[in-house]
């Protein structure tokens, strides 16, 4: 898990952007869950595994974050 997230965190930002499109945003999804797993942030963990199943419009929360702040939002 470690380094899936060191991985996904050392990527360009221009990749990141691409990982935003509607389909491709599970990957932010497993991201947020493995951060939340990594930290045993149950909270994290359950509103991932909701999000995983049930938000279809976070890839824009993520696009819009990670343009704005530069990473993408979670609650760590």
């Amino acid at each position: 898990m470690k380094s899936f997230i060191k991985a996904i965190d050392d990527l360009p930002l221009i990749v990141k952007v691409i990982l935003c499109i509607p389909v491709l945003d599970i990957v932010w999804t497993i991201y947020k869950l493995f951060k939340s797993i990594e930290k045993s942030n149950v909270l994290g963990i359950v509103v991932a595994v909701i999000l995983f199943f049930f938000a279809p419009f976070v890839w824009l929360v993520d696009l819009i974050t990670l343009l704005v702040m530069g990473k993408v939002w979670w609650l760590d």
